[in-house]
C-alpha cells in the first residue's frame, strides 16, 4: 500500500507503449502556467521509444521563466532525444494569442498534430460580493478566450488525425464556492470541447477531448488556496488524498495519441474518485 502522498509505481516514466506521440508535434499552450514540471515525465520520459523524434513548443507566463527552464532542463535530462523550444507569452490578450498562434507556424512549419490547451488562473474568493469584475474577465480571457483564440487560428494547420486537448477541472460538477469565476470557465471548457468535436471530427479528422483533473498539487493550488482549504485538500476523495500532475499527463498523452482515435467530445476525469 502507497503512502498516502506518493504516486503509485505504475504512474512512473516507462510504461507507455512506444507508438504514443511517436514522432508528434505538440504546442503546449501554458504548460507551465498551470502543471509544474511532472507532467513531461510521461509526456517526454524514454526518448528512446516513446518520444524519439518529437518536437515540442512549450508556452509559459513572462513571470514563470525560470520555471519553464527547468521544465527544459528536466526534459532534455530524461527525454534528451525530444525537442522542445520555450514561447513566452501573455495569453490573457487577443493580440498575444495571436502572436504566440505565428511562432507556432513557424516552429511547427505550418503542420502541427496535437494541440494541448493548458493556460489558467485562479484566485480563490469567497463571496460573489467581494468578487471584482477585473478579476472576474481576467480569468475569463485567460482560461477561455485564449483557448477560443489558439484554437481558431491553430486548426487551419492540423492534419487529418490531429488532436486537441482541452485542460478543464472537476469543479464544474462540484461547484466550488470559492473559485465562482474559475468554475465558469472551466465548465466553459466542456461545452466549448464537445460543440468544437461535433463541428469539426467529421470533415477535419481533428479530435477534440479535455481532462477534468480533480485536487492536483501544483504550484498554482499552493499560491491560491487558503490555508484551510489546503490542509483538507484532497483527503474527500475515494483514494485519500491529492493526485500528482503525472496522474493527469497520462491521460494527456492518450487523448494525444493514436492510441485514443476512437475517442473524441470526451471528458476525462483524473480526481481519485471524487466524482464518478
Amino acid at each position: 500500500m502507497s503512502p498516502p502522498n506518493s504516486v503509485p509505481e505504475a504512474y512512473r516514466p516507462g510504461f507507455l507503449p512506444p507508438s504514443i506521440a511517436k514522432q508528434m508535434q505538440e504546442n503546449l499552450p501554458g504548460a507551465q502556467h498551470k502543471l509544474d514540471p511532472a507532467p513531461f515525465d510521461d509526456v517526454l520520459a524514454d526518448g528512446s521509444s516513446a518520444l524519439e523524434g518529437a518536437n515540442v513548443l512549450m508556452h509559459y507566463h513572462p513571470k514563470e521563466k525560470r520555471d519553464a527552464e527547468e521544465a527544459k532542463d528536466y526534459i532534455a535530462k530524461v527525454a534528451p532525444d525530444a525537442q522542445v523550444e520555450l514561447a513566452e507569452f501573455d495569453l490573457s490578450t487577443e493580440e498575444e494569442c495571436l502572436k504566440f498562434v505565428e511562432k507556432t507556424k513557424q516552429w511547427s512549419h505550418g503542420q502541427l498534430h496535437v494541440l494541448f490547451n493548458n493556460a489558467a488562473t485562479q484566485n480563490q474568493i469567497d463571496n460573489i460580493e467581494d468578487l471584482p469584475s477585473e478579476q472576474w474577465r481576467h480569468v475569463f480571457d485567460v482560461n477561455i478566450h485564449s483557448i477560443f483564440y489558439l484554437t481558431k487560428n491553430l486548426i487551419p494547420i492540423m492534419p487529418w488525425g490531429s488532436s486537441i486537448v482541452n485542460n478543464a477541472s472537476i469543479n464544474p460538477f462540484v461547484g466550488h464556492p470559492g473559485l465562482l469565476d474559475y468554475t465558469s470557465t472551466k465548465g466553459a471548457i466542456i461545452g466549448f470541447t464537445r460543440a468544437l468535436s461535433n463541428q469539426i471530427v467529421k470533415d477535419r479528422g481533428i479530435r477534440v477531448n479535455a481532462v477534468a483533473p480533480g485536487p492536483i498539487w501544483t504550484p498554482l493550488v499552493a499560491a491560491t488556496m487558503t490555508k484551510d482549504s489546503l490542509e483538507s485538500f484532497g483527503i474527500t476523495t475515494a483514494i485519500g488524498r491529492a493526485g500528482q500532475p503525472i496522474e493527469v499527463a497520462t491521460a494527456v498523452v492518450f487523448l494525444a495519441s493514436v492510441e485514443s482515435s476512437y475517442f473524441t467530445a470526451q471528458t476525462f476525469h483524473c480526481n481519485g474518485g471524487a466524482v464518478y
